[in-house]
Order: C-alpha cells, then structure tokens, then sequence
C-alpha cells in the first residue's frame, strides 16, 4: 500500500512572488481596452440626453401631464364665457374629485416667473381649491397640461371649444364672449370674433349667437340671471332693441329699480316689458321709425365717401379704387389690426 502524503499549507512567501504573479496574469481574463469604457459612458450620457429632450418637448408641446401648485394659476388670464355656476354641479365635481381625484387635466400656457395662466379648467380649479380649504390640506395641486397658443385668439377658441363640449352655456354668454374679446383686443370685429371662437358651429348656430349681441352691449351687467335668458325671449329684446336705442335704457333702468331676486322673476319682468312695448306701437302711442330713415352716415372726401354703418363697420364708396393704391390700404388695415391686436 502506497504511502500518503501529507499536504501542506501554501506558502505566502511564494504567492506574493513575481513567478506567482505571472502565472496569475496569464489565466485572469482580459481586460477590456480603456476606450470601450469611454464608448460605454458615451452611450449612456447620450441616451439621458435624448430622454430628457424627448420628456422636454413633450412637456412644452402638451403632451405630458404635470403637476403645478394650484396658486401658481391665473384662474382670471381670460375673461371666463360662463358667467354662473350652477352649485349643484359644483358639488357634483367637488365629489367625484374627492372620490376619484383629477382624472382631466386643466391646460394652461406659461406667463413666466413661475406663473400660468388658465386656459380651459376653470371649475376644476375652483373644486380643487375648494377642497384644499375644506380639508385643510395643505398647498394644492393640479394636473396640468401646457399649452403654447401661437395668439390670444388660440387661447379663447381652447376655452370655448371645451366649454361647448363639456358645458351648456346660453346664448347671452356665448355673444359675451364674442363681445369681450372684441373689448380686449383678441378681434378686431364682432362678427370676425363670432366666426373664429364659433367655427365649429352650424350657420345657424352662429347667427343666433350674433343676435344676442345687441342684447350683451344692452344689459352686460343690468342682468342678475343672464345665463337663464330664453333664446325666444332673447331675440325678441334683440330686435326690440335695434329698433328704439331707448328701450335698452328702459331695461337698465327698470332692472335697477326692481333688482328681480330669482331668474323666473327677472324672466316676467323683461316679457312684461317687452309685451308694453308692442302694445304702444300698436296703439301707434309711439312714433314708429321711418322706414326710409338713413342707418348710416356719409364723409365725403375728394372722390371717395366714407360711410358709417350703425353697427358699426365701414364702406368707402365712390370713384374706382387705384390698382396702385390697394397695397396701400392693405398695408394701413394690417397696421391698424396689429395696433388692435397689442
């Protein structure tokens, strides 16, 4: 029987030797070369650096929901087309945010400093608000999608698009949103206001909304209950209107007098009046307008006339208009419409 050998411990002396560590090297496996490492953090820099471009457009484009504080919003950067809030659907809204959260975001265009500015959203904001205070939240937020609009005019079509989807307003509030941003310098025109914010509505559509206009010049602010005006009772002060300019001052002053307390009151009292009105033209108590009576007014200036239209647009009649001088007019009405735009 062969004899065993005993084995013995490594030698320490002999592992740290230069032999030793030879031999180590040729069996390690090879190190890879110092520029796949710089190819490697290349790749990888590159790559965060496209996500992060990719997650920056996205953002500025609206294309990626975010969260902003909720007193960062200018709820007031537009004038608002609904003017009443029927607070049963506000504790509707106020319920299901509670229940489900934010499920649509607001959008809003950046004002700077830090500050946004409210394009379409508005009751959800105030829900929101309403919630923060009721619970005691602490600072809300709210989901949020920015909004580049190229124009003011972009920013109201986004506000009364939504609002035509998502909400019932009257016709009095859709001419007063026509009207206003007539007022802040969005159109230069009414009926130009009319077909953009309304471009999605029928013919018809558009032309009941154009009706009420003389009605929102009339009583904007007389009323207590606008939202509540009939579209039949609506047209019918229309046309009552834009035949005596003195009725619209009775009305003003007939609602001061009364201040109606509830919409069905205020509805009695417009018919009421409306129904006096026909009576004494009836009666012939009242001198009716001539038929024949100019509805405009004439400048006349070298060969051409300026005529002024009661509703207010401009005709230039008279000798035949120079080829050389339409560059000319163009230029003056884009000049004008700028000075109206800023």
């Amino acid at each position: 029987m062969a004899k065993r050998k005993r084995l013995t411990p490594p030698n320490p002396a002999y592992l740290d030797s230069p032999s030793a560590l030879e031999t180590k090297a040729m069996f390690s496996p090879p190190r890879a070369a110092p520029i796949a490492d710089v190819a490697r953090d290349a790749s990888a820099s590159a790559a965060l650096d496209e996500l992060s471009d990719t997650m920056t457009r996205a953002r500025d484009e609206g294309r990626m929901v975010v969260q902003l504080p909720l007193d960062q919003i200018e709820v007031d950067h537009l004038v608002r087309d609904r003017i009443v809030v029927d607070e049963g659907e506000m504790r509707t809204l106020v319920a299901s945010l509670r229940s489900r959260g934010q499920q649509t975001p607001i959008e809003v265009v950046q004002l700077g400093d830090g500050r946004y500015g409210l394009i379409s959203g508005w009751r959800r904001c105030r829900a929101l608000a309403q919630i923060a205070e009721e619970d005691r939240a602490g600072a809300p937020t709210v989901l949020a999608l920015l909004r580049r609009p190229e124009e003011a005019s972009d920013a109201y079509l986004a506000m009364v698009e939504e609002n035509e989807i998502r909400v019932d307003l009257s016709y009095f509030e859709r001419a007063r949103i026509v009207s206003k941003a007539v007022e802040e310098g969005v159109f230069a025109l009414e009926r130009t206001a009319l077909q953009e914010l309304f471009r999605s509505a029928s013919r018809a559509k558009r032309s009941k909304i154009g009706s009420f206009l003389p009605v929102v010049r009339a009583l904007d602010g007389a009323l207590r209950f606008p939202q509540a005006l009939s579209e039949r009772l609506g047209l019918s002060l229309a046309q009552a209107i834009t035949r005596d300019d003195g009725f619209a001052a009775a009305l003003q002053a007939r609602l001061a007098e009364t201040q109606p307390d509830t919409p069905e009151a205020e509805t009695a009292l417009l018919t009421k009046m409306l129904t006096q009105k026909a009576q004494s033209l009836n009666s012939g108590s009242e001198t009716k307008p001539d038929p024949s009576e100019k509805a405009y007014r004439d400048e006349t200036v070298g060969a051409f006339t300026l005529r002024r239209h009661a509703d207010g647009t401009l005709s230039i009649l008279g000798a035949a208009w120079p080829k050389r001088m339409e560059s000319d007019l163009l230029m003056l009405l884009k000049a004008a419409s700028d000075r109206v735009a800023r």
